[in-house]
């Protein structure tokens, strides 16, 4: 079987286990192996509607990949299912995208992620009380499916994660997506703008 044969049968498998079973954010952590693999975040109709998007819940909101392990990457780094472990949108370009389309539903503002020294403000976090609205908005409103990439595979995960996003065009997806939301790249300029005015009012 040739790289090609190769790359197009585990797009396949990929692109049908991620439409397949989903789990609710919170019951997650029972399904999702801590391998590499991709992940596809779907949303309810609501969801849809409160990024201001025309629901199609049957298409997944973004799509992303794991290289060492889908729980550490997605679960807590994503959605802090951990209680141990603290939200970190500074961390997560999918928080990041959701939290610049949800900034007046939920009522969110961006800071820097590191207050002590203020940088990078395209990394911004939120200001206190806006990664927990953010977490109940999300655990309340998406659910998951996942791929665990086959021990062994002749073939970069990166490769398998273009061909999917090219076959989905998730909105959240800036990378390689031919569909990418043009909204979605102002909303979060302006989000780390507002992160760079903290630094200068807090002089």
């Amino acid at each position: 079987m040739t790289n090609l044969q190769s790359l197009e049968l585990l797009v396949a498998v990929a692109v049908a286990s991620l439409t397949g079973e989903r789990w609710a954010i919170m019951d997650a952590s029972s399904h999702v192996p801590p391998r590499p693999g991709l992940y596809a975040i779907y949303g309810d109709e609501q969801a849809w509607t409160d990024l201001g998007l025309d629901p199609e819940t049957h298409r997944p909101l973004y799509v992303g990949k794991a290289e060492e392990s889908l729980v550490s990457r997605d679960l807590n780094g994503h959605f802090a299912t951990n209680p141990s472990s603290k939200p970190r949108t500074g961390g997560s370009t999918v928080r990041r995208s959701f939290a610049a389309l949800l900034r007046e539903e939920l009522d969110l503002h961006a800071v820097p992620r590191n207050l002590i020294k203020p940088e990078r403000f395209a990394n911004y976090a939120l200001a206190d009380g806006g990664d927990a609205r953010l977490n109940d908005w999300m655990h309340a409103r998406l659910t998951l499916a996942v791929w665990p990439a086959p021990a062994g595979m002749g073939v970069q995960l990166g490769d398998v994660e273009t061909h999917v996003i090219v076959r989905f065009t998730p909105p959240i997806n800036l990378d390689k997506n031919p569909g990418k939301l043009a909204r979605l790249s102002r909303a979060r300029a302006d989000m780390a703008a507002e992160a760079s005015r903290w630094r200068a009012e807090s002089q």
